[in-house]
């Protein structure tokens, strides 16, 4: 069977790496690509020469396809920087606040924005790159209510309904555990190459739901060490255990979080994602892990948002 003509190159373009997918006109994957040429790898700006060295083939076979590029390629410190859009919002708001550019044979791409919110307090907080694979999480929620968890360095959590993304919030959990793990007294206690400890993770999701300040709780890791109830080997797995598990308490208190009988969609590398979906059962809340290639799926729906709104060309 012959392979399907491209129809859209989307291009899921971060810090640290660049993913290349080409689409045909139903959004499936015809093929797929992963080069270490994030925007604060490409030196002096040589955005579009790095695009080029990695999906040059894929542009000259397929002249008539949709180049769509979302992630911190869209950022002040990237290609062009596409604005943020504010919450709720949805994939025409989001298609509506993309930025063209012109790659240097003449042929047009386009870049996604990202989201930002303000929380209760008006404090504001943004996402980009993360907004897309959240896109591309509709297909499994569809328009009922749900969340989505995106666990990493800055973990997002959005809420969703009727197809929009109705709020969201970023949580430090795994900067501040590289931190504290290297760099404070507590990694004296800490056997970095450890294997993770199921139990002492555990052990770390129960004594955050105690209660009594993640600070104070955060010394009790030194002090357990101290009297042999935590030891250099499984203190690593506390420490994750006890932040994740303030993170999960903290987001699910929410006052949007209404439908706690919905199922969480979490989307991320597989350590990561089991690892949340612990904390989560211990709330008595199911989760299913989607794709990795979800962004494929949300930039498939921004370039058939274009072509819905000016026409197909």
């Amino acid at each position: 069977m012959s392979t399907p003509p491209v129809a859209i190159i989307a291009i899921d373009w971060g810090t640290s790496s660049l993913r290349a997918y080409a689409l045909d006109a139903e959004g499936a994957i015809v093929a797929r690509r992963e080069a270490g040429l994030g925007i604060m790898v490409v030196k002096d700006n040589a955005f579009e020469a790095a695009l080029i060295s990695v999906i040059s083939d894929w542009l000259a076979a397929a002249p008539e396809a949709d180049l769509i590029m979302s992630g911190m390629i869209g950022s002040r410190q990237g290609w062009l920087e596409a604005p943020y859009v504010s919450c709720p919002a949805d994939v025409r708001e989001l298609s509506a606040g993309m930025a063209a550019l012109t790659l240097s044979d003449g042929r047009a791409a386009r870049i996604a924005p990202g989201l930002s919110t303000r929380d209760a307090a008006g404090v504001p907080d943004v996402m980009r790159g993360e907004e897309v694979q959240i896109l591309g999480a509709l297909e499994a929620i569809g328009d009922r209510p749900g969340l989505v968890c995106l666990p990493g360095t800055h973990s997002k959590w959005a809420h969703l309904d009727a197809g929009r993304v109705i709020d969201f919030s970023t949580h430090m959990t795994g900067e501040v555990f590289d931190a504290l793990s290297q760099h404070t007294i507590l990694a004296r206690t800490m056997d970095a190459g450890s294997p993770e400890d199921d139990q002492a993770f555990e052990a770390g999701l129960a004594r955050a739901a105690e209660g009594g300040g993640l600070t104070h709780q955060l010394f009790g890791i030194r002090a357990a060490g101290l009297f042999g109830e935590l030891s250099d080997a499984t203190s690593r797995s506390f420490l994750s255990g006890l932040l994740i598990g303030h993170e999960v308490a903290d987001v699910l208190s929410n006052p949007l979080e209404k439908h706690k009988e919905s199922e969480v969609c979490l989307i991320g590398n597989a350590g990561l994602t089991s690892l949340y979906a612990k904390a989560l059962a211990l709330h008595g809340r199911s989760s299913r892990v989607l794709s990795p290639d979800v962004a494929a799926n949300g930039l498939y729906r921004l370039s058939r948002a274009q072509r819905n709104e000016h026409g197909a060309r």
